[in-house]
């Protein structure tokens, strides 16, 4: 069996293979702060009140836009505008022209490989619902993109 990964480019996927591409991480839901003079962007631990902190995965992923119109959704049209996305993220290593990961469920097999092997967000993230917006830069992560 082929890797569609390997032999399709992102634009070429179907809605299923793209979606598969999502590692699960929750990075993508943390808060972001944005240095207006560099554009440095910079994480935050602070996540999106909608993510599950200890499974990495929307509570409402179908409506998620809805209820968070700030929410970005990420498809084939905008993946270039997101030079932010985490250096894990399978969408920008794919469109960068490297390879998955051996922990990416997609090449271990298991859902959890991404949460064995520290990746997620789930051993240190928050829930925006506890956290003053006001203090969101005192929970700025301490790791590049």
């Amino acid at each position: 069996m082929s890797n569609f990964w390997e032999e399709k480019s992102l634009d070429k996927m179907s809605s299923d293979e793209w979606e598969s591409l999502c590692d699960g991480c929750g990075k993508c839901c943390l808060h972001k702060l944005e240095n207006e003079e560099t554009s440095d962007v910079y994480y935050t631990s602070v996540a999106c009140e909608y993510l599950n902190v200890t499974n990495c995965l929307c509570k409402d992923y179908t409506n998620r836009k809805s209820l968070v119109p700030a929410c970005i959704v990420l498809n084939k049209e905008n993946i270039n505008q997101f030079n932010w996305l985490p250096s894990t993220c399978a969408y920008r290593v794919l469109s960068e022209g490297g390879v998955l990961s051996k922990w990416h469920p997609l090449i271990s097999l298991s859902d959890n490989s991404v949460h064995e092997a520290g990746v997620s967000v789930a051993s240190y993230a928050v829930s925006e619902s506890e956290v003053l917006e006001t203090d969101y830069e005192d929970y700025i992560m301490g790791w590049d993109i």
